[in-house]
């Protein structure tokens, strides 16, 4: 048997195929650039192998709701080429094989409780937070899905005191996303974020919004594990930040594990989402 693996991603595609025990035969990086031009260098890639089925992790927005019309496209992104855009059933007219759909982060969640830092578990969250902030989940051993996928990055978050930055979010404004991604501290301060590494107070804040939404999901979806990646998360001196934040948010009203094992980085590095979407080829091929 060989998987195969779409890590779809707003700026690249990452692809790549797999034996049964998920051991990576070969990969790629591509540029994201429109549908046809991207599929074309995707295809151009898996066309040299017998695939058995196929992971497909996406940017989204997209529909993950199988009774709708519009299963498997991608819908209101703001990557115009890919608005509208059938992304599984080009895939499916190329290769009549099994294949699963779901959001990038879901993808990265499946892999991190199968083989990364909540092996082990039944429930996890995977929050990226770089260029934006994007959440997936599995719960019960199943991920997160319903009339829509989650949309973790767009929780609405209390502003911090000393707060001037309206938020860049075009839908939002001061959302998770629009006041807590890469593109606000760069907006908020004029350097990006590896150029102000030993600037506490900047961490201070990122981790007060950080955790204001781990809190919420905490109380919302009870995961066993959260796992922050991303190339914000690269800034280590966050994670005991946001764990300080959290416990005085949350004021013991929910017992949670130790937050060193509760709040951690990625077991998989920047290989989660591979990961999952070769996780989700097996799955697919078994239903």
């Amino acid at each position: 048997m060989m998987y195969g693996a779409i890590e779809a991603g707003g700026t690249k595609f990452v692809c790549a195929v797999s034996d049964e025990n998920f051991e990576i035969k070969e990969r790629v990086s591509l540029p994201t650039t429109t549908p046809e031009e991207t599929l074309a260098k995707v295809f151009e890639f898996f066309d040299q192998f017998e695939l058995t089925s196929i992971g497909i992790g996406s940017f989204g927005p997209i529909d993950v709701n199988k009774k709708s019309n519009t299963y498997g496209y991608v819908t209101t992104t703001p990557k115009v080429a890919w608005t509208n855009y059938n992304f599984l059933g080009a895939v499916k007219e190329r290769y009549p094989i099994p294949v699963g759909w779901t959001t990038d982060v879901n993808a990265a969640a499946l892999g991190e409780l199968k083989k990364g830092a909540a092996q082990g578990l039944e429930s996890c969250i995977y929050l990226t937070v770089g260029t934006g902030v994007g959440g997936g989940a599995v719960i019960n051993g199943k991920l997160l899905e319903g009339y829509g996928h989650p949309e973790m990055g767009h929780l609405l978050v209390r502003l911090h005191p000393d707060e001037t930055y309206k938020g860049f979010c075009p839908y939002h404004g001061n959302c998770l996303e629009g006041i807590a991604a890469g593109p606000a501290i760069e907006g908020r301060y004029g350097k990006k974020g590896h150029e102000l590494a030993d600037q506490a107070h900047v961490w201070e804040m990122e981790a007060y919004y950080l955790a204001q939404a781990l809190v919420n999901y905490t109380l919302i979806l009870s995961p066993e594990r959260i796992v922050l990646g991303g190339g914000v998360m690269k800034q280590e001196q966050l994670y005991p930040l946001i764990r300080k934040e959290f416990e005085k948010l949350m004021a013991g009203y929910v017992a949670v594990p130790s937050l060193e094992e509760y709040i951690v980085a990625p077991g998989l590095g920047d290989n989660a989402g591979i990961t999952g979407c070769l996780l989700l080829a097996e799955a697919e091929l078994k239903k």
